[in-house]
């Protein structure tokens, strides 16, 4: 069965995903964590902790939340926050500072067909991929009877092979400098069939991809994906706790226009929203807070 939804009520394709915002027990490891293997820096003190950013976007607000418990592993919420980046030569750099910083919070990587991944485990146990886009030109699509697909998969890729060949010199002693924003954000759900009704049916993603009735890839404009939602530990899971871990996802639209026309379909599936007319602010099925405004 074919998932998307009518033209009029997609998302628009120029949609971006802006600002990760994590509820953390303890501000001062996570953020050290985060500046000294990422190469993030301090861009704001606010809102009750940090916002860190490469220039002066922000890509992680880091808010202090001390009294919250860890989520268990199989909790709905955060899978990782991917972290794309311009050149491969940042990527090898950011990789490299990462995987010096702390040797075990490195937790694998991949060639996607679609980009060049890597991934680590923050401090409290955050997913987080450090990435780069191949050519959209080099990118394969197929038919299929859930409609179109982006081809992806997971193939080998050896660190130390990608340093030999991206890694320099310059890329390191400019790793505060160089561009990185916030890709895509990979959630944890308790089944897809429900993410597909909310993310596609409602919020208007387009699905690109899909594995298995395990995991959902959904974008704007032809993306690989913004958003991915799998159940590989959380399958049957209920709506979160208040825990530590993911707190908000921000969404960026061209025009209030964008946001409205989201409030309506909202409204009309049923689902409770706090529309301001530049931003909009609820929850999807399992209670991951999501924000849409105009970026």
């Amino acid at each position: 069965m074919n998932l998307q939804v009518n033209a009029p009520d997609l998302l628009p394709a120029d949609l971006a995903m802006g600002t990760v915002m994590l509820k953390v027990g303890d501000l001062a490891k996570v953020s050290a964590y985060y500046r000294g293997a990422l190469g993030l820096e301090v861009v704001a003190e606010a809102d009750g902790g940090q916002y860190l950013g490469r220039g002066m976007v922000p890509v992680v607000h880091l808010a202090s939340a001390p009294g919250l418990q860890v989520a268990s592993r199989g909790e709905a919420g955060l899978f990782h926050t991917a972290l794309l980046f311009q050149t491969q030569a940042d990527l090898a750099a950011t990789v490299a500072t990462a995987a010096q910083y702390d040797p075990a919070a490195f937790v694998g990587s991949a060639d996607h067909l679609v980009s060049e991944a890597f991934y680590f485990t923050d401090p409290e146990g955050n997913g987080i991929e450090l990435y780069y886009d191949k050519p959209r030109a080099t990118w394969g699509w197929v038919e299929t009877i859930a409609g179109r697909e982006v081809q992806m998969a997971s193939l080998a890729l050896s660190p130390q092979a990608y340093f030999r060949e991206h890694l320099t010199e310059a890329a390191l002693a400019g790793l505060h400098h160089a561009g990185a924003g916030v890709g895509h954000v990979h959630l944890q759900v308790g089944d897809t069939a429900t993410a597909a009704q909310f993310y596609i049916d409602t919020l208007g993603f387009e699905r690109t991809a899909g594995f298995h009735g395990q995991a959902l890839f959904v974008s704007a404009g032809g993306y690989h994906h913004h958003m991915a939602m799998n159940v590989w530990n959380s399958r049957g899971a209920g709506p979160r706790r208040d825990t530590l871990g993911l707190g908000e996802v921000l969404i960026t639209v061209p025009a209030a226009d964008d946001v409205a026309g989201l409030a309506d379909r909202l409204k009309s599936a049923g689902i409770t929203s706090h529309h301001t007319g530049a931003e909009l602010r609820f929850e999807d099925p399992w209670r991951n807070r999501l924000r849409v405004a105009v970026g």
